[in-house]
């Protein structure tokens, strides 16, 4: 399908295109750049975290973007657990903290779905089905640049409405030295791990890095080792959703929200990572460049979860409620054992492993004259496997016969703190806490992508367009995802008979108690998971039953359709054309261009007919089903995306930039899956029956669209080291996808395979197929603005007499205010709620000092309240509270090339706070506590 809308924006690009002139502005720097950094840039001798600000203004200053960067200077000497930390301190980053890290990235108050990553210029895929990248799967050691750009250019792989961050490896023929040899040692220690049982302390992390040059500068090796063991810990309680299933609790005659429940939960485990670095430059004359370079990343995250779950609370017996605005936030709730109220001990099972692979070789050419070529081969593989699994354990009065006991809670919420909670059962003793419910969920996806690229420059003599970029790009990517499914009895209700509620014993388990704002908690049971699917095999194997083991289950029409393939081609094609003129006596740079985009996307999945309709399919354990069929649906698009950055350098040391553009972001790659199950139900016409179908997915999604425009001006002081800018932004973003019901939907006139007639009970029915209900996702069109401001300032007060001459400040502010919006029910009510991942006010800043060999640093990330994913049960929208997190770093660097250092990760030990709605709807309450870093590093 072409898709081809001239907007205004489309015109006025083109007729740009038509009357400006370029210079050549490549994601590679030119030789023309680089002269222009040296004559206008004093060199600068002193090393650290200076010399890393420094270099990040200069790259900003002479880019032909509105882009931001992080040099290696600075990566290299934190500590992080990512790069992701220390990208949220550029204008206009921020991050969800999971576990007290940075993971994912929002940039401009939109989050991850919307940025686009590369290494070193190629598409990266993600270990799971978003196309987020998780950026703690790249060692910080490794990444020896990483920017940050907000507008794009026409050469730019399309895919960020948002921005596009670029990591970069090291080019060893670009090295300073010869030879070189760098090796990093790091112990960590987390404050808070006494308070969770089983927690380690101490982490530890060690790099090792090589560069080095032979047959006289023509060959460049680099390699890289970075090991992370990274200890975690959380102690939370997370208030679940309000009803918007009202009750009155009070006797007043009106019906208030009641929360799902609660949980009380320690969590805790280890990261483990293992990356891996090469790279290869050749460049035997001056007309040939060979490179190739490697990068692995290897990932174990061990976690657990387990306290307490109460659910259900409208469901007990409520008295003595505190109700307040329309919600109860407190009271006692009770049972007798005979309704869905209960108080779970759970011990949940959340270890992830995952494995990532990246690799190219490039070959760039050039005659000696105008012309270059290059040409670039490129693959990216990951592959997660999320273990997801748990155990379920409730109170018996007699275990063997399933009489549960009777129960009462009393709890009072809090707004931002931690409830109090009372039970009045002892959760700790074997003989009365039956283990009632074993589950695992595993969710294993993998992700392979194939691209080739075909650029060309060609350098023109005049005085409008110095060159022009022109070239190809092919991408072959496949995204592969099984659900599985072990269960052993139930959550609520009876268990089966041939399933009955296990007695465990005092091997398996020990007791626990909670620590920190916590501790006043009751104790409570954990459960060895690996021990508990032993119990539950020596049940099965009693009675003759096929060992506990994941599969595709039948019997769960939503694990059949979570499974599944999408594959997704993409053709693209642009021309660039590099501007550089004068307009008066203003010398004006940038470019101009348009990228042209196919994309084929399609899916294959299982479409559920039911009643035996659909194919003979067979599990892993030999079960077979003929309720399903296989399917393949999908699409093709094409995409017309121009674009123009423009500098106007008003001064030696002032500029404007101005910048347009038509970006897009292709949909989360598991939202283009095509698994459906289904129902029948009456139709309209007597006799018939009408088939529906769920799924919330679709291969027939459009990507993310908008128009974006940029204005910033930049201002670098000419008597000191530093830069003032102003940024203004607005995305005007097209529609965004939505679940949503379509009825009457025509599944056959849509391509989707619909039985004639089904026998339900022995009576045959025809089956009306374009009368019923249709879940899926769809693009809406309730698109809107994102529109904000950012400003930055950066210098050194090397004109401050000494020691002081070693202080400097950098420091950035960003203002984002949206009109879109959307609906949701978790407070109880239908309530408004903007853009998810949108903070209004984000503020960056860092004081640092730099003395001889001593150099020191504090950073403050501040963000204001936001909406986003808090993870309970399920994922759940939920108001994230303002936070400000804090950390400080020491290092001090002898002649012979030994520095030590110290850093402090989370000063104030910052908790993440969430609510519904309004603060006293508690949401999660989670305490990472600080981590400390000791270590030193040795350069050859």
């Amino acid at each position: 399908m072409m898709r081809f809308k001239p907007s205004l924006l489309t015109l006025a690009l083109i007729a740009a295109g038509a009357s400006m002139h370029s210079y050549a502005a490549d994601e590679v720097t030119t030789d023309k750049e680089a002269k222009a950094k040296e004559a206008a840039i004093e060199v600068i001798e002193v090393k650290g975290f200076r010399t890393s600000v420094i270099k990040s203004l200069n790259d900003k200053r002479f880019g032909d973007t509105v882009s931001e960067s992080i040099s290696a200077d600075d990566l290299g000497a934190l500590p992080d657990q990512s790069i992701a930390d220390a990208l949220t301190r550029l204008p206009g980053v921020t991050a969800v903290r999971t576990g007290g890290q940075a993971s994912g990235l929002n940039i401009r108050g939109l989050d991850g779905d919307f940025v686009f990553a590369t290494l070193n210029g190629h598409e990266q895929v993600t270990t799971g089905g978003k196309r987020a990248i998780e950026f703690d799967q790249y060692p910080s050691e490794l990444i020896s640049q990483a920017a940050v750009y907000k507008t794009p250019k026409a050469s730019l792989i399309e895919g960020g409405v948002a921005g596009t961050v670029e990591l970069k490896t090291a080019d060893p023929l670009k090295s300073d030295k010869d030879q070189s040899f760098n090796i990093n040692a790091r112990g960590s220690f987390n404050d808070r791990a006494d308070e969770i049982s089983d927690a380690e302390q101490y982490g530890n992390r060690l790099s090792l890095a090589y560069q080095g040059k032979f047959l006289e500068d023509t060959l460049g090796v680099a390699l890289g080792y970075a090991h992370l063991y990274q200890p975690y810990v959380a102690s939370q309680f997370i208030g679940l959703r309000f009803n918007d299933d009202k009750k009155d609790v009070n006797g007043d005659g009106v019906a208030e929200s009641i929360s799902e429940g609660f949980e009380l939960q320690q969590k805790g485990g280890d990261d483990t990572r293992d990356g891996y670095m090469a790279a290869i430059h050749w460049q035997p004359t001056d007309s040939l460049s060979v490179k190739g370079d490697l990068f692995h990343s290897k990932f174990t995250s061990e976690n657990f979860a387990r306290g307490f779950r109460v659910k259900s609370l409208k469901n007990g017996t409520i008295s003595d409620a505190v109700v307040e605005n329309g919600s109860m936030t407190g009271g006692t709730v009770s049972t007798d054992g005979n309704d869905n109220f209960a108080v779970f001990v759970i011990n949940d099972n959340d270890s992830k492993y995952s494995e990532l692979t990246s690799g190219s070789v490039n070959v760039e050419w050039n005659n000696g004259g105008a012309l270059t070529v290059a040409a670039d081969v490129s693959y990216s593989k990951a592959d997660g496997e999320f273990v997801n699994g748990g155990t379920r354990a409730v109170l018996y009065d007699d275990l063997g016969n399933e009489v549960r006991s009777a129960e009462s809670i009393n709890y009072q919420l809090h707004g931002l703190n931690p409830a109090d909670v009372n039970f009045s059962n002892d959760y700790t003793n074997t003989a009365t806490l039956g283990l009632k419910e074993v589950g695992m969920w595993p969710y294993d996806q993998q992700n392979d992508l194939v691209a080739y690229k075909l650029d060309f420059n060609y350098v023109l003599d005049s005085s409008f367009l110095s060159s022009v970029d022109f070239g190809l790009r092919y991408s072959e990517r496949e995204f592969n995802a099984q659900r599985s499914q072990a269960g052993y009895g139930f959550e609520f209700g009876k268990n089966p008979t041939n399933q009955p509620v296990l007695q465990m014993n005092t091997d398996m388990t020990n007791v626990v108690n909670f620590g920190g704002e916590l501790s006043g908690y009751p104790n409570f049971l954990s459960v060895d998971f690996n021990k508990a699917i032993e119990l539950v095999n020596a049940q099965l194997a009693a009675t003759g039953q096929s060992p506990f083991t994941p599969t595709a289950n039948w019997s769960n029409n939503w694990t059949m359709i979570q499974s599944g393939s999408v594959n997704e081609d993409v053709l693209a094609g642009y021309v660039q054309g590099n501007l550089e003129f004068d307009l008066g006596d203003m010398k004006v740079t940038g470019n101009v261009g348009v990228r042209v985009v196919q994309t084929d996307q399609s899916s294959k999945g299982l479409q559920q007919v039911g009643y035996g309709l659909g194919e003979a399919i067979t599990d892993e354990l030999g079960v077979i089903s003929t309720d399903y069929i296989r399917n393949e649906i999908g699409k093709t698009y094409t995409d017309y995306l121009p674009s123009l950055n423009l500098t106007f350098h008003l001064t030696e040391n002032d500029q404007l930039r101005f910048a347009a553009a038509s970006v897009m972001s292709r949909p989360p790659i598991d939202k283009l899956k095509s698994g459906m199950g289904s129902w029948y139900d009456d139709s309209a016409t007597p006799g018939y029956k009408k088939y529906n179908a769920w799924g919330n997915t679709s291969p027939l999604l459009d990507p993310f669209y908008a128009d974006q425009y940029d204005l910033s001006y930049e201002h670098y002081f000419e008597d000191s080291q530093g830069a003032v800018v102003v940024a203004l932004f607005y995305k005007d973003i097209k529609s965004f996808i939505n679940n949503f019901t379509i009825q009457p939907y025509d599944f056959e006139g849509n391509g989707f395979i619909v039985p004639d007639t089904i026998v339900d009970n022995g009576v045959e029915f025809p089956v009306v197929k374009d009368e019923g209900q249709y879940q899926t996702a769809i693009n809406n069109d309730n698109g809107g603005y994102i529109r904000g401001v950012e400003l930055g300032y950066t210098q050194v007060f090397d004109f401050l007499p000494s020691p002081l001459s070693g202080l400097g400040f950098t420091g950035s502010y960003s203002y984002s205010d949206s009109e879109v919006e959307f609906t949701t029910d978790l407070s109880g009510s239908n309530l408004t709620i903007p853009l998810p991942g949108l903070s209004e006010s984000v503020l960056n800043t860092t004081l640092f000092y730099t003395l001889d060999g001593f150099d020191t640093r504090v950073s403050m990330r501040y963000r204001s309240s936001y909406v986003s994913e808090q993870v309970a049960v399920e994922s759940q929208l939920a108001f994230f509270d303002a936070e400000t997190i804090v950390d400080y770093q020491a290092s001090y660097a002898l002649e012979n090339g030994l520095k030590f250092l110290f850093q402090i990760n989370n000063l104030t030990d910052e908790p993440n706070k969430t609510y519904f709605g309004e603060e006293h709807q508690t949401g999660t309450i989670q305490y990472f506590g600080r981590q400390y870093f000791l270590g030193l590093s040795y350069s050859l």
